[in-house]
Formats: C-alpha cells, sequence, structure tokens
C-alpha cells in the first residue's frame, strides 16, 4: 500500500486551518446590531384586512331534535292509543266486516286476490263500506279478474257498481287501469307505491293500504276521510292539515313506525262508530277527558240542558187557569 506524502497532508490541515480562521474573523467581524435589525421582518409593507364571517346555513328536511324537548309528539297520546284499542275492542264497526281487507275471494289465486284488493280500495273512495262490499260482492259473482272485466262492457260494470261514489267516473278508471295491468304487469298489480299512484284513479292512500293488504308490506300510513277528521279532531298533527297526504306526513314524523299499519284500522271504525263527522258521540268516549275536542260534540242524553217556555204556552196556561 502506498505510503500518503507527509507534505500533501500538512498542506490540507494548512488549508482547513486557514478556513476556520477566516470563518471566525468573518463571524467577529460581522456587527451584531446589523444582524439583528436583519433578521426582523418589515410588516409595514403587508396588508391586513379584516374579512366578514361567512353564516353557513342548512336545510333541515326532516325534524330536528331539540336536546332538551325532542322530537314533537301530541301530548297524551299514549293514553288515547290505549283508549282507542279498549273502544274497538268488539270490532263493532262495518270496516271490520266489510273493510277493503274483507272483500277479496280468499280461496283465488295469488294475483286474483291482490287485483280484487286494489279493485275494492278504488271503488272504497267517497263510498260507505257497506256500499263497497256489495258492489264487490256482485263484481265476484261476475268473475272478478282481470280479463273478465276487460271483456265487459262499460254499461254492465257500471250496473254492477253502481251505486258506490262517482261510479261513472270508476268504470272508466277500472277499465283503464286493468288493462295497464294486462299490458305492463302480466295481469298482476304494481309492488311499489310510486308505481301504484302511476295507475289511473290510484293515490297515495289507496297505495298504502294496498301494498299492505295485497303485498304485506308497510310503506306509510293510509290516511283516508276518517283519519284525516280524527289527526285534527286529536291534535296529533303539530299543525292543522289541510288534506290527508298533508296528514299522513305530519303523523309519520312522530308516530312510531311499528303502529302505522294498525291505526288506519283504529281510527276508521273509531270515526264510524263514535268520533262521527257531524255530531260525534263525546260523551261515549273514553278520551273525553283529554281530548281538546270534546267540548265541540254531542252532549250526554242524561244532562239536558232546562228549556224555556215559550210565551204562547205560558198565555195558553194562564188563560186554563182564568177559566177555572
Amino acid at each position: 500500500m502506498p505510503r500518503k506524502n507527509k507534505s500533501s497532508v500538512s498542506a490540507v490541515e494548512n488549508k482547513g486551518t486557514t478556513n476556520d480562521t477566516e470563518q471566525s474573523k468573518s463571524i467577529k467581524a460581522e456587527d451584531p446590531d446589523n444582524v439583528k435589525s436583519e433578521s426582523v421582518l418589515d410588516l409595514s409593507k403587508f396588508k391586513f384586512e379584516k374579512k366578514s364571517r361567512v353564516k353557513i346555513e342548512f336545510e333541515n328536511d326532516s325534524p330536528t331534535k331539540d336536546d332538551k324537548k325532542g322530537l314533537w309528539e301530541p301530548a297524551n297520546w299514549k293514553d288515547f292509543l290505549v283508549n282507542l284499542r279498549i273502544m274497538r275492542a268488539n270490532n263493532d264497526a262495518p270496516v271490520d266486516s266489510m273493510g277493503c281487507h274483507m272483500c277479496m275471494d280468499e280461496n283465488a289465486p295469488p294475483k286474483v286476490i291482490r287485483y280484487q284488493s286494489l279493485i275494492s280500495l278504488m271503488l272504497s273512495s267517497q263510498t260507505k263500506d257497506q256500499v263497497t262490499f256489495a258492489a264487490m260482492e256482485r263484481l265476484r259473482s261476475k268473475g272478478l279478474t282481470v280479463d273478465n272485466v276487460l271483456a265487459m262492457s262499460d254499461e254492465e260494470l257500471g250496473q254492477l257498481i253502481y251505486p258506490v261514489g262517482f261510479w261513472k267516473t270508476k268504470v272508466k278508471y277500472i277499465k283503464k287501469t286493468t288493462q295497464t295491468l294486462k299490458e305492463q304487469y302480466d295481469g298482476d298489480i304494481p309492488d311499489s307505491v310510486e308505481k301504484l299512484c302511476k295507475l289511473t284513479g290510484v293515490g297515495p292512500k289507496m297505495a298504502h293500504i294496498c301494498m299492505k293488504v295485497a303485498w304485506n308490506k308497510v310503506t306509510g300510513i293510509g290516511v283516508d276521510t276518517h283519519v284525516h277528521r280524527i289527526s285534527n279532531r286529536i291534535g296529533w298533527v303539530k299543525k292543522p292539515t289541510a288534506t290527508p297526504e298533508e296528514t299522513r306526513k305530519s303523523l309519520q314524523t312522530w308516530l312510531p313506525f311499528d303502529l302505522w299499519s294498525e291505526v288506519n284500522h283504529l281510527m276508521v271504525g273509531f270515526g264510524q262508530t263514535i268520533c262521527l263527522p257531524v255530531g260525534p258521540m263525546c260523551h261515549e268516549c273514553l278520551n273525553r277527558d283529554i281530548c281538546p275536542s270534546s267540548d265541540k260534540g254531542r252532549k250526554s242524553p242524561s244532562k239536558k240542558s232546562p228549556t224555556k217556555k215559550s210565551p204562547k204556552r205560558r198565555k195558553v196556561k194562564e188563560i186554563k187557569q182564568e177559566d177555572r
């Protein structure tokens, strides 16, 4: 291995020493004040503007929950429900024996049963259960199937469903809807609310009830005239509603899902027997003490208000006394 030249090594060492000496001299030569002044930035050349705050708002499509109050719900609604069940325990309302769920031929094929449930709901609009049930019996006696209805003339179909409400319009609706089922659904009915509502003469109330009766699926509360009226009377809607669809949306914001399928049947029967459209039987209602509308119904027969005697009757009585 070759040995390093002593002169070259010493030259490198001398060079390193020289560099260190020069660096130290340069550091000492620097003025400390100058270094300090150079390290501080001159902020005067920068402009700082105060920006306004941006307010961010979010749309509330669904009800928000207040930490203290929670979601809105009617006062005493659980007590109302218990009393409704008690009053409906006898199943003595027309809907119990002649409602749409009782109008189908149980021995028919499933597809035919589903079709019959849809037809019964279409007939039930603006019609009492007794009238709908009788019309369905006449239709079934002729064979209530898609093919048989399409083979009927409008006149024959009208005679079978009369006197349901708006029977002439319903003849057209039934014929057109049945034709759609034949062409698009192989004679069956749609299996969703969205598709059902596209059928002629079918609305949200019919669609939700049909999904439960025909397909055994709970998709929403079926709100008819009884449910709409009673929900507003007993304060089960946060604000008064003008249409059954508004009532449905309001009820579904707070009523537990497992009660959706029950509330229609309870209220319809209750509206047919006690909470009548005109002259509700408040004196027979178990909710009379907690109902906000209990003072608007009929008074108990045992509590008759004193009647004033008319002047004519008094005059006749006075004349008779004079004759004596």
